[in-house]
């Protein structure tokens, strides 16, 4: 079982696809680690040797930021946005959504379940 950044990636699957089960790596970013390690595409990760492997968490490790503490930088991010007190910020504090959708119908995941307001 290959394990990439405390992530255990699928066997069967190619490793391009496999790569984006690590948080913080799409489709491009995994591309990208594969060209600059020399590795195809279309191996599948059961068909990793250990050298491939290593190099492979070597490159994520030196250039691409990913799982805690990605998930890290997001939260802090958010927390300065918040004590910035920015619009944005104001919004996460709401609990509201940030970017421009509307609220009087819809952001029902943002804003959680119905409270009925003045039903006699």
């Amino acid at each position: 079982m290959a394990r990439i950044a405390g992530v255990d990636l699928p066997q069967k699957k190619r490793i391009e696809y496999a790569l984006t089960y690590i948080y913080g790596i799409g489709l491009t970013t995994s591309r990208k680690i594969l060209d600059r390690t020399g590795i195809d595409y279309n191996t599948r990760v059961h068909e990793l040797t250990d050298a491939q492997a290593a190099t492979i968490r070597n490159d994520i490790q030196e250039n691409v930021m990913v799982e805690g503490d990605l998930r890290k930088k997001v939260t802090l991010d958010i927390k300065a946005l918040m004590d910035l007190g920015s619009y944005r910020g104001l919004r996460h504090r709401r609990g509201l959504p940030c970017r421009g959708q509307k609220t009087k119908t819809n952001a029902r995941t943002r804003k959680g379940k119905r409270k009925t307001v003045g039903a006699a």
